[in-house]
């Protein structure tokens, strides 16, 4: 949250783009419903996104793509909403068809527990690079709290729930201990 990470996806995507390479953008069907299957940053880019949902095959999807039309890059935002079997499909892809494959999202949810597709990122990754964002306090902020209507925390409900800033907040651990009692 607030990190950049689509920022980020969207100038990969650019830059791809820019030298005549094909990319290939994917948004979970969780996230992609509410953002009508386009991938948006906080300052204003955005792009088409392929919706999937937890029944959809990467690699099959970009193997056949791949036999149609030139396939340079996938990136999928939104990553820890994804299956531990869709990550090992991405992992094949590279190892397979030698596609790149770049994929943001956060580590744990609102409890400070792992996404299923962020755990098996975690472990398969051939490169983790961390976007920083930080907590009121000014440390580095890697925890997320929910936030209710009137702005305070909640430590209960279900695992995904989409929403933006007014939903929910970045902290550092810290903080995210002491607001949530959790860890």
């Amino acid at each position: 949250m607030n990190a950049g990470k689509s920022t980020a996806l969207l100038q990969s995507n650019y830059n791809y783009n820019e030298r005549g390479m094909d990319t290939l953008l994917f948004l979970p069907k969780v996230d992609a419903d509410a953002n009508k299957n386009k991938i948006h940053s906080r300052i204003g880019l955005i792009a088409d996104a392929i919706s999937v949902d937890t029944s959809f095959d990467f690699f099959d999807y970009v193997q056949n793509r791949k036999n149609e039309k030139k396939v340079d890059a996938i990136l999928i935002d939104e990553v820890q909403f994804l299956t531990k079997d869709q990550v090992r499909q991405i992992c094949k892809i590279s190892d397979t068809l030698n596609i790149p494959s770049m994929c943001y999202g956060i580590r744990t949810d609102f409890r400070g527990e792992l996404f299923e597709g962020s755990s098996e990122l975690l472990a398969l990754a051939d490169n983790l690079i961390e976007l920083k964002t930080v907590c009121d306090c000014g440390r580095k902020a890697t925890m997320v709290v929910r936030l209710d209507e009137s702005g305070k925390v909640i430590t209960a409900g279900k695992k995904i729930q989409i929403g933006g800033n007014d939903t929910y907040k970045v902290y550092c651990r810290k903080h995210f201990r002491e607001l949530t009692n959790l860890i």
